[in-house]
């Protein structure tokens, strides 16, 4: 005899709510909430929804008001990366365009591999009042909505059509969100008269779940081969990124190059992976890298990437590994990634796979000459970050002058947070981080605005640190408004707002290229000759800021810097410190090159000379296609 099955009565809204409560992930033996509260900007997409289901249920999940729906899901992004991805938060939106503006943040998200959960508002599944405000028509397919963008920049995407869908929907969002391999932007569009529509959900879809996290350990066979590369290289090299922080191996690495002595450099995502001051860090690697890190890839015979996606800053557009039998072994929790750069797949956790390879390397070291070699690079690259940091450039400060009075203020704990622009290049060459989470620049989709929306979503994850934005003048005129955010909330940010009157960064790259900084200073139109090369705008950003509700402290000079970021640090409440610099003090050379094509044919002198200087750099590039033997 059958027994009826218990169940719940509610609308899809409160259902997601109420599932979303009750998740929970596990590594090592420890749980952590999933998805620990809800950002939202309501409208009527999702105001009698999810935005009812959240009044309804304050206590399962908070929820956070957001300015901007793209700063949101950046937001949710930092949040995610603080927690090593074992937690995120949930972003809801109205139809339209609330909804896409959140697309720019679903990319950012898949593109880092760090998981977010998107519920944009969905036009009505019955099309019992189409068209509605706000829907896309097209004639050729129904069926299609403007939330159809986010397919491809999502690692799962569905619409849920009906309320007893949410039961599949939701559990295989959890599946992918939680997954290391599969991670990112997790997309699922709510009808919103689905959302309001109400179903007898079975007791079992709320009990508490928990979705393990494994660390899968390296296949024997690929083991072995790739010790005994590694064991018959004379100047390996490691090359440590993102991934060895999400899975928290920097003990394990740090133990790892210790014992061997094969240097380590790091990507932008992995800059902390190793401390600065360990004996084997080498410093960043790539464009933005340090010459120290880039003479050892370019001698480098075998290269042990780990947790790295090989993009091209890390490459120098793979014109950096010049030894013709250079090999590469990739250990990543992905297949996609580990089987780049034709390497050996080591498929596997960062952490797993380092312990694999130190116990199968047990008594082997480097030879004592590339030991040597790379200390001594390493102290004179420091030798020139030092007085980068400390240079007294005249009579507006550089940039790293800038980055040097930071690094002198603030604690080993304390986060640095950027983005966008010529910031993340210095502090990939300059910055010296000891804790594996001090470091954030988000450097995968490098996008302009995430600075402050991401200080906030560190900060809100790790409410014990602190979290030290840095921002250029073009990233905060894109997103400013989370100051706004982080004020109603009571959450402390410190803002250093870096002022150079253009895009110092597309500048110096315009000028490398022939095309002579068009277009990136920020100056009135001149009548003369139609460009922007009048008067600079009268632009007060520091006044901006504090018309959003922050405490703003306007600098002059290194010594007023220093001031008035001391007092930042020691206030209590979000404080935006402003500091004008000079865009043409350059930082040092990292001497490795990107490829960024030149017109092939050109009037202007400057472009024709930089056409010839790329094809010179470009007879370089190697396709990395030969297998490991």
């Amino acid at each position: 005899m059958s027994t009826a099955r218990a169940t719940r009565r509610l609308t899809t809204a409160q259902a997601l709510v109420t599932f979303l409560s009750r998740q929970y992930t596990e590594r090592d033996g420890v749980e952590h909430r999933l998805i620990e509260g809800c950002f939202g900007i309501f409208g009527h997409g999702n105001v009698a929804g999810i935005g009812q289901a959240l009044l309804q249920q304050p206590d399962d999940l908070t929820y956070y008001q957001s300015r901007n729906e793209q700063a949101m899901v950046h937001a949710a992004v930092a949040f995610a990366r603080t927690r090593r991805r074992l937690s995120t938060l949930a972003c809801t939106t109205s139809v339209g365009p609330g909804a896409t503006n959140m697309v720019t943040g679903a990319a950012l998200a898949t593109i880092n591999r760090l998981p977010v959960l998107l519920l944009p508002g969905d036009t009505f599944a019955t099309r019992a009042a189409s068209p509605l405000l706000q829907e896309l028509e097209l004639p050729h397919a129904a069926d299609i909505t403007v939330n159809d963008v986010f397919r491809p920049v999502s690692r799962f995407f569905d619409r849920v059509w009906r309320p007893e869908q949410l039961l599949s929907a939701a559990t295989q969002a959890m599946r992918v969100l939680t997954d290391p391999a599969e991670t990112g932007a997790v997309t699922l569009c709510l009808p919103q008269d689905v959302q309001a529509e109400a179903w007898d959900f079975p007791e079992e879809f709320f009990a508490h779940r928990v979705w393990h996290v494994p660390r899968p350990a390296p296949d024997a066979r690929a083991l072995a081969a790739a010790v005994r590369l590694l064991r018959d290289a004379r100047r390996p090299l490691i090359v440590a990124g993102g991934g060895v922080i999400h899975s928290d191996a920097s003990t394990e690495l740090a133990r790892l190059s210790a014992a061997t002595g094969i240097p380590v450099a790091v990507t932008q995502a992995g800059k902390a992976a190793l401390p600065h001051d360990h004996p084997a860090a080498v410093g960043g690697i790539g464009h933005t890298g340090s010459p120290a890190a880039n003479a050892l890839a370019r001698e480098a015979d075998v290269v042990l990437g780990i947790g790295t996606r090989w993009q091209d800053f890390t490459t120098a557009s793979r014109t950096l590994f010049t030894d013709p039998d250079v090999r590469f072994v990739n250990l990543n929790i992905t297949s996609f990634d580990a089987a780049k750069q034709s390497g050996l797949m080591l498929q596997a956790d960062a952490r797993a796979g380092i312990e694999a390879l130190e116990d199968a390397l047990t008594g082997h070291t480097v030879p004592s000459a590339h030991r040597t070699r790379a200390r001594d690079l390493t102290n004179r690259w420091n030798a020139h970050t030092e007085a980068a940091l400390t240079t007294a450039h005249t009579p507006l400060p550089a940039q790293s002058e800038i980055l040097g009075a930071i690094r002198d203020a603030m604690a080993d704990r304390d986060v640095v947070i950027s983005a966008a622009g010529s910031l993340p290049g210095d502090l990939h060459k300059l910055w010296r981080p000891t804790d594996p989470l001090a470091y954030h620049v988000e450097y995968g989709y490098s996008c302009m605005g995430y600075e402050i929306a991401g200080g906030l979503g560190v900060k809100m994850a790790a409410p014990d640190r602190q979290a030290v934005v840095l921002v250029g003048d073009g990233s905060y005129l894109m997103m400013a408004q989370e100051i706004a955010t982080a004020v109603a909330e009571n959450i402390k940010l410190v803002v250093v707002l870096v002022e150079n009157r253009g895009y110092a960064s597309i500048g110096a790259l315009s000028e490398s290229l022939g095309s002579q900084r068009f277009g990136t200073r920020y100056r009135y139109r001149d009548e003369t000759s139609g460009r922007h090369e009048g008067e600079t705008l009268p632009v007060d950003l520091a006044a901006n800021a504090a018309s959003l509700g922050a405490d703003v402290l306007r600098a002059s000079g290194v010594d007023g810097f220093r001031r008035a970021f001391a007092q930042a640090l020691s206030a209590d409440r979000t404080t935006v410190v402003h500091i004008e610099t000079d865009p043409l003090a350059a930082s040092p050379s990292s001497q490795a090159w990107w490829d960024v094509p030149v017109a092939q044919v050109a009037t202007l002198d400057s472009t024709v000379a930089a056409r010839e200087e790329y094809e010179r750099e470009k007879g370089a590039q190697r396709a990395l296609l030969r297998p490991v033997d």
